[in-house]
Formats: structure tokens, sequence, C-alpha cells
């Protein structure tokens, strides 16, 4: 059933969540190298016993966690998803050993996980993924390159997706796997498919696989992997052969909504930031507050942070009760909640003037991180899709 409103105990737990992000978590990001995975942030958020809260939480509260955070502190949020992201493979289907070897060191902030996905000619399309997972006796050698991963090139260890075999999907592309910027009318290039795709995890010391930083604009640890002849064997296989490309997309669907939570923390810190500056500073003779404009403005960010909150909330219940109608829910979220907080963000911006551009104000710092989320994870355009073809069956 949607949730329209948190029990008690849910809002007492996210004010506690955002109590320790202003209070344990921010002074640790203030102090991370930029473009660096931030290992003392990480080890916090062990010791707070976050990150195994990642891993037995409902969507809900992955949700709540998420939305808690960014409102204190984006870089705590963003280390705690992208170590969820590149392990949540390993939960879903990993082998006894697996998790064994793994799961306790991330959970308790000494491993850094990573999430190996995109390439450079295959982002939103991600079913036509081209890395070669080449038969090599009892197991395979990955060769090709991965680009946009973050945490790369610093985790300890990848969840990465290879074509184990040729693949084609005869119903044609599933949900989330559509390639965008075709022209009306004319078919893509021939893809791949996503059978065929089989995950791999990866440690971060096996022999021929290497890395570098890419720089990007918010200065998140962000890089590109290149794998030559990368031993792998059956043990390092994740699921079945041949059928990573299900353990991708279901790790998506639960992530997609906690990405609009993300979202939705930004835009109520800037709500926030805007209700207590127009409250107070005077302009015209009054506070800006009393200004039609600028209360109308105020009202706007308000609502559609509101809508946003309660899409996410929905789809978070659709993914805990099983519903059929999660791979819609999911990108209706994604897609509401991240586009609202850049409009919210933007307009909070404006309403504080120059002072909000100025290096350090958390508005700055909000307008550098607001804009990834539209795209990663699917973007906008790629969410559209999906809903589309959901609606049409």
């Amino acid at each position: 059933m949607p949730v329209f409103s948190l029990d008690p105990v849910q809002t007492a737990w996210c004010a506690e969540l955002r109590a320790l992000a202003a209070r344990r978590l921010r002074p640790l990001a203030d102090r991370g190298e930029p473009g660096r995975v931030n290992r003392p942030l990480v080890g916090e958020l062990g010791r707070l016993g976050l990150l195994e809260r990642v891993f037995r939480s409902s969507a809900l509260d992955l949700c709540l966690l998420r939305e808690s955070l960014a409102q204190g502190c984006a870089e705590a949020e963003t280390a705690l998803a992208l170590q969820g992201l590149g392990t949540y493979p390993v939960v879903l289907a990993g082998t006894e050993r697996q998790r064994a070897r793994w799961l306790p060191e991330v959970c308790a902030g000494r491993a850094v996980a990573a999430f190996a996905l995109s390439e450079p000619g295959v982002g939103s399309d991600a079913a036509a993924l081209a890395l070669r997972a080449e038969p090599d006796g009892q197991g395979w050698r990955l060769t090709g390159e991965k680009r946009w991963i973050s945490n790369a090139p610093e985790a300890d260890f990848y969840t990465v997706f290879a074509r184990t075999a040729p693949g084609k999907d005869p119903a044609g592309p599933g949900p989330g796997t559509d390639p965008v910027g075709s022209a009306p009318g004319t078919d893509p290039a021939p893809r791949p498919g996503s059978r065929g795709v089989t995950a791999f995890l990866v440690p971060a010391d096996r022999q021929g696989l290497t890395g570098s930083p890419i720089e990007m604009l918010s200065p998140h640890p962000i890089g590109a992997l290149a794998l030559d002849a990368v031993p792998v064997t059956r043990e390092d296989v994740l699921g079945e052969v041949g059928r990573g490309f299900r353990t991708a997309m279901t790790t998506l669907n639960l992530f997609r909504p906690s990405v609009g939570a993300f979202a939705v923390g930004m835009a109520q810190a800037a709500l926030d930031a805007t209700l207590e500056h127009t409250a107070t500073r005077t302009a015209f003779g009054g506070p800006l507050k009393d200004l039609q404009s600028v209360a109308h403005q105020v009202a706007e960010m308000a609502t559609r942070t509101e809508a946003a909150r309660l899409l996410v909330y929905a789809a978070a219940c659709a993914y805990d009760t099983g519903a059929p109608d999660v791979p819609a829910r999911s990108a209706m979220a994604k897609l509401y909640a991240t586009e609202t907080a850049q409009y919210v963000v933007d307009a909070a911006v404006q309403l504080h003037g120059a002072r909000a551009l100025q290096r350090g104000h958390p508005l700055e710092h909000l307008y550098r991180e607001v804009r990834a989320p539209r795209i990663y994870e699917g973007a906008t355009e790629v969410q559209r899709t999906i809903i589309a073809k959901e609606l049409y069956g």
C-alpha cells in the first residue's frame, strides 16, 4: 500500500539520521580529497551501522535513509549509495563464499565496492555492452573498457558485467535497455541484446585490471577501468552464466526509487535554506517572503518536493510488496524527483542571489551535486521510455 505519512518511529529515525549527518559525517566529508574515495567517511558509515542497514532494509527504509542523509551531507549519502549499488549484486546473487568474503568488510566500511556496467560507448543502452569474456579453460578472460564507474579506480572489488556469449532479444530490448537519440523512423545500429551477459565479482588486485580517475563537475570518485585479459573463473560468477543482465536490472529497480529519495533530500535542503533566507532577508522595505513573486516561487518549490517524495515512497512500497508495476513506478519516481530537485535547487540559488554561488555555500555545493542524478542509473529520457513501454504493455 502507498505510504502517505510516516509513523513516529520512522519520523524519529529520520531526525536522528539528519543529526548524525550534520554532526559526525559532515566534518569527515569536508576533510576529504576531491575526486578520491573518502575512506574515513566510509568507515564512519560502517561504525554507525548504516552500511549494514542498506542490505537489510526495505526499499522504503532505504529511501528514508538516503533522503535523510542527503539533507545533512550529500557526500555521505553518495558514499553509502555507491557501497550499496556495488555490493547488492553480491547480496542478490553471490555464493556463500563470496558473501562471507566481502559483505562483512563492506558493512564495516573497510572495503569499497563498485558497480561496473557502463562503457565508453554504452551508457543508457546497457544491453549493448561490449566487454568480452573470452573462454579460457575453466573460466574466461575479460577484455575491454568500463567508464563512468563510481569509486573507480580505488574500489577493492568490482561487480563487472561482461558478454560471455552473443545474445539477442527476439522480442526486442526490454525496459531500461533502449538506445537514446535515434532519429524518428530509423532503426538503431545492431545491438547484441541482454542475453549472454554475465556478472562477475572481480577483486581490484586481479592481474590485467587497471584504471584511471575522471575529473567531474562535482568532485566524486569516478573513473575508467581497462581490462586486459583479466582472468575470472566460475567461482567469480554472480548468479548464473548468461543471466547477469537480470542481476543488473534487479539491482537498479531497487536503487532507482532511492536515487529519487536522494534528490528529494537535496530539494528539501534547498527549500529549508530558502525558507530561512526569505524570512530574514529584507528588500524593498520588508522581508523577501512578503513579495508575492517570491512567496509563489517558494510555494511551487514546496509542492513539487512533496509530490516527488510521495512518488518515491509509493515506488518503494510497490517494490516491498512485490507489485507488478515496479519498473514503471521506479522510473516515475526517479524521473520526477531528479527533475524536481534540479528545479528546486536552481530556484533556491536564484532567490539567494550571488551569495549562493560563492564557493563553500551550501547551495553552491548542491548546485553541482544535483545535476548528475538526472543522468546516472538511467537518464531522464530513458525513464520516459521505460514508463511508455510499461503503459503500452
